[in-house]
C-alpha cells in the first residue's frame, strides 16, 4: 500500500467568481499532473455583498478586464447579476457545499455546473430555486431535495467554517490555494490562476518532504537528549 500524500492543496472558492472561472483549468491540471501525489480539496470562501458589482455595467467591465488579461476567445455573461440582491448570492455556494452530501468531496460536477450556468450562461443562481434545479440537472438528482439541503443547518455551518478558515489566513482574493506538506512548509498563494507559479511551489513541497523522508529512514527520529 502506498502513504498517503505528503503534500496538500486547498483551493479556497466563490462559486460564481470570475477569477475562479478562468482559474479552474489549471486547478484541473494540477489535479491531473499530481494525481496520486498531492492531496487536493476546494473549500467555500464566501465574499462579501460589497466585494460584488453594484451594476450590471460594473459587472461587464470587470469581465472585461479579467477576459482580456487572460487572452479567452469568449466573454463572460452577466446576466446573474441582479440588482436587488444588494451583493447576497450565498445561494450557489450552499448548493455547491451541499452536493458533496449527495456525491462525496471529490466529485466536483455541481460547484462547476453551478459556475458555468452562472458566468457562462448568465443564469440567476442566486435564486435558490434556480441554483438547485442547475445542481439537479447536473447531477440526477431531486431538486427538491437539494435545495433542503442547501438550506440545512449544517451545511450553512461548514460554509460558515470554510469562510472563516480562509479569512484566518489574512487573505481576500479568491481564487485561493494554500500549499502545505507534512514538516510544515506552508504556500499561500491569493488571486493567481497560472498554473506554473503553483507547480513549482508543488515540487519544492514534494522534494523538501522527500528529502526529510530520506533523512528519517536512514537516521529515524531526533535524539531525545
Amino acid at each position: 500500500m502506498n502513504p498517503p500524500p505528503s503534500v496538500t492543496v486547498t483551493y479556497y472558492l466563490e462559486v460564481i467568481s470570475s477569477w475562479c472561472h478562468w482559474a479552474e483549468p489549471t486547478w484541473a491540471r494540477l489535479r491531473e499532473t499530481y494525481a496520486g501525489r498531492v492531496s487536493f480539496a476546494w473549500k467555500i470562501a464566501l465574499m462579501s455583498p460589497g466585494d460584488f458589482p453594484v451594476s450590471e455595467a460594473q459587472c461587464q467591465w470587470f469581465y472585461r478586464r479579467s477576459g482580456t488579461i487572460m487572452r479567452s476567445p469568449y466573454m463572460l455573461n452577466s446576466g446573474w447579476f441582479e440588482e436587488g440582491r444588494k451583493g447576497h448570492y450565498e445561494a450557489p455556494n450552499l448548493v455547491a457545499e451541499a452536493g458533496r452530501d449527495f456525491l462525496g468531496d471529490a466529485d466536483e460536477r455541481i460547484r462547476l455546473a453551478l459556475a458555468h450556468a452562472a458566468v457562462r450562461e448568465g443564469r440567476k443562481v442566486g435564486d435558490l430555486a434556480v441554483a438547485a434545479e442547475v445542481a439537479a440537472s447536473a447531477a440526477g438528482l431531486d431538486a427538491s431535495a437539494v435545495r433542503v439541503a442547501a438550506e440545512s443547518a449544517a451545511v450553512r455551518a461548514r460554509v460558515d467554517a470554510s469562510t472563516a478558515e480562509f479569512l484566518a489566513h489574512q487573505i481576500g482574493q479568491r481564487p485561493a490555494f494554500i500549499l502545505t506538506n507534512a514538516i510544515g512548509d506552508k504556500v499561500v498563494m491569493s488571486g493567481l490562476t497560472r498554473y506554473e507559479p503553483l507547480a513549482a511551489a508543488l515540487d519544492g513541497l514534494l522534494a523538501d518532504a522527500a528529502a526529510y523522508a530520506s533523512h528519517a529512514a536512514h537516521f529515524g527520529r531526533p535524539p531525545a537528549i
